[in-house]
């Protein structure tokens, strides 16, 4: 039985014509630069497209999805790679990761952001005018994916999702017609847009607000294996106590034994707690100060930081590698929740799971912004990440069924769906559907029948089609 994945070739599409409309590279599997091109940040997730367009500007896309269109291509779009979730496969690949375009107004304290961007770079180009957008726990992703799906960062309690504070778009519809939209110009496109991640059409460019911060107050506190249940317990209760200025999450870590990792945590088992505060460190220093005294850390990393520096707190992988990751969220974190954690991901559970996180939301989270989007969650009071530990072996059987164990563990408390950046690799309908709340979910449906009726973006996290 022939194995052979669909191609451009295979199914008879002269790309001669294509080419001459891209000035970017235009290529088929097999072809020099092929598999770099396409190549995610999760290599468990391996695209096999029937072509890919590597767009260096918003003429690109636009040729690339009419091609797509015409032809009854699915459309799929990659910058960096740290979202993908969902293989390709016989798709026509947009890749946007050249469209490095990025525009800061110090005096409107916005950013003008190409779909290739990544927060390091507009992290960078923002603070030359002491201002900071709202990034991600890890710089190195990209911008436009982040937003769309909301954007939980290390600041989202006083601040809260990327989402929010979205001005305007520039989107490439599957009709093949560049719309920019705001709050006055297709509004519901722009609602949708914001939340609906890669379902309607592929983002060129985005304009975001940026905030006068320069410095926090932030870092970990890493706690030994022993003293985990002290530690869980003891976060379950203080997050209840502090101000929307304060960001936190807490991370069970089975960690490999990497020299480039601190001696305290090679080859051990932490927990990590993250924080970050936007005032000065004497208050900061009081709010910690039960956490503090739970336990001695292992591992101190907490003080005045540059934002510049916000990559610190978390210290997420930059390297790709193979991992399954689901999400989930938490209405509540109870005594029993935090036993029921503990019970299936603690210390004493032999499992290949490399990160199980909570991440704290509410404050501004909860709150609707000025302009309404879709963003689902607001509800919720922790999100629930789960990543699998990169053992390729294991990767079909053993690591998506102790991630799974997780979510199942924590289902009781459950709030519904994941926030759709943390949703990983489930992708049913019924799934994803409950990452919004109903009356969202039906707009989207609508919305999505409107500007992308033959499902062109079908591929990742993208609203169903009714």
């Amino acid at each position: 039985m022939s194995t052979a994945r669909p191609s451009a070739d295979h199914l008879g599409i002269d790309l001669s014509g294509l080419r001459s409309q891209i000035s970017g590279p235009v290529l088929s599997p097999g072809e020099n630069g092929f598999e770099q091109e396409v190549s995610a940040f999760n290599l468990a997730v391996r695209h096999h497209p029937a072509l890919v367009v590597a767009a260096t500007c918003e003429d690109d896309v636009v040729a690339a999805v009419r091609f797509a269109a015409v032809r009854g291509l699915p459309v799929a779009v990659q910058a960096t790679g740290h979202g993908a979730v969902q293989a390709a496969d016989g798709a026509l690949l947009i890749t946007t990761s050249r469209m490095r375009e990025l525009d800061v107004n110090p005096l409107a304290r916005t950013a003008r952001i190409g779909a290739g961007c990544t927060w390091t770079e507009v992290v960078a180009a923002a603070a030359a005018y002491d201002l900071a957008p709202l990034c991600g726990s890890a710089t190195s992703v990209g911008v436009v994916g982040f937003t769309l799906g909301g954007g939980v960062g290390p600041i989202a309690r006083t601040f809260g999702f990327a989402a929010d504070h979205v001005r305007e778009i520039t989107v490439v519809t599957a009709d093949g017609i560049v719309r920019t939209v705001d709050a006055g110009r297709e509004p519901d496109l722009f609602w949708a847009l914001r939340g609906g991640k890669g379902s309607f059409g592929v983002v060129t460019s985005i304009t975001v607000d940026l905030f006068p911060v320069t410095t926090l107050y932030a870092g970990g506190l890493y706690y030994a294996a022993d003293d985990a249940a002290r530690v869980l317990h003891a976060y379950r209760t203080w997050t209840g106590t502090l101000p929307e200025a304060s960001t936190t999450s807490v991370a069970l870590l089975r960690l490999p034994p990497l020299p480039e990792l601190p001696p305290p945590l090679r080859g051990r088992f932490v927990v990590h707690l993250r924080f970050a505060h936007l005032g000065d460190g004497q208050e900061a220093e009081g709010l910690l100060a039960p956490m503090r005294a739970v336990a001695e850390p292992v591992l101190d990393t907490i003080g005045h930081l540059p934002y510049t520096a916000i990559d610190s707190i978390h210290n997420d992988p930059v390297a790709p590698m193979p991992v399954c990751e689901r999400g989930g969220s938490l209405r509540e974190l109870t005594e029993d929740t935090v036993e029921a954690l503990l019970a299936v991901a603690g210390p004493s559970a032999e499992i290949p799971l490399a990160v199980v996180e909570l991440r704290q939301l509410g404050g501004a989270l909860a709150r609707a912004p000025k302009e309404p989007n879709a963003v689902g969650g607001r509800d919720a009071a922790f999100s629930l990440l789960v990543i699998g530990a990169p053992v390729p072996e294991l990767m079909e059987t053993v690591v998506p069924a102790s991630v799974q164990a997780v979510i199942g563990a924590l289902a009781p408390w459950s709030a519904g769906g994941a926030l759709i950046n943390f949703q990983g690799g489930d992708l049913s309908p019924e799934r994803i559907s409950r990452a919004w709340p109903e009356p969202v979910l039906r707009k989207l449906v609508e919305l999505k029948g409107l500007y992308d009726p033959a499902g062109l973006f079908r591929f990742g996290h993208v609203v169903p089609r009714g």
